[in-house]
């Protein structure tokens, strides 16, 4: 058989399969769900993690997720995938601890939205040299920088950086775990990133040491 029918087939049986483990964890079944907890929770782990920059409280509010997740299971309706339903649920809860514990004061919606380009006659008012993430990440200290002004964005564009830029997510899967069209990923994606960039001009415009 040729590859490429291959492809088909496989698809086909992996979402057969995993039909099947859902299905059984929603009967009840702890093994099926601590399985796809074992698959899961590296991964969950990070976006937690991501949102709260603890690794205790991240390890805590994991466990609290998957407490919460097998016991409200009757209360999935299927709407979504089933590890997108338990993300949710982590990423309230991250969500959460991070505005109970946080001592960073996070932009209001007309500060978030006056880093945005200004424009005269077409073109940005501001020449701010060009995004380079690997060289941002190079020192200590430029990790710090950008790692502080990705936590001082609103909540909903936080997340959606930490989810693409940072975890690599597919623009389809955030846009389910966070309930919203595919094309608002890419905006609020794109708004982010602009704040981002304004709020880190100073530094990549050399005004700080390096």
């Amino acid at each position: 058989m040729a590859t490429a029918s291959l492809v088909p087939h496989l698809y086909t049986v992996t979402k057969k399969r995993d039909s099947a483990v859902e299905r059984a964890i929603l009967h009840g079944d702890r093994k099926a769900f601590d399985q796809l907890v074992h698959t899961e929770s590296p991964r969950l782990y990070r976006m937690i993690y991501r949102i709260v920059q603890d690794e205790d409280e991240s390890r805590s509010l994991l466990q609290e997720t998957i407490r919460q997740g097998f016991q409200l299971l009757h209360t999935f309706r299927g709407d979504s995938k089933l590890t997108t339903w338990l993300y949710a649920i982590g990423l309230n809860l991250a969500r959460a601890a991070r505005r109970k514990a946080s001592n960073l004061r996070v932009l209001e919606h007309a500060e978030f939205e006056a880093l945005r380009p200004q424009f005269s006659r077409g073109f940005h008012a501001k020449n701010l040299k060009a995004w380079d993430a690997a060289y941002a990440l190079e020192r200590d200290e430029r990790e710090r920088l950008v790692h502080e002004a990705i936590q001082r964005l609103p909540d909903q564009h936080r997340t959606i950086v930490n989810l693409k830029d940072i975890q690599g997510w597919a623009t389809e899967d955030v846009a389910e775990l966070m309930n919203i069209s595919q094309g608002a990923v890419r905006v609020r994606l794109h708004r982010a990133r602009q704040a981002l960039r304004t709020l880190l001009a100073p530094y990549f415009s050399g005004s700080l040491s390096a």
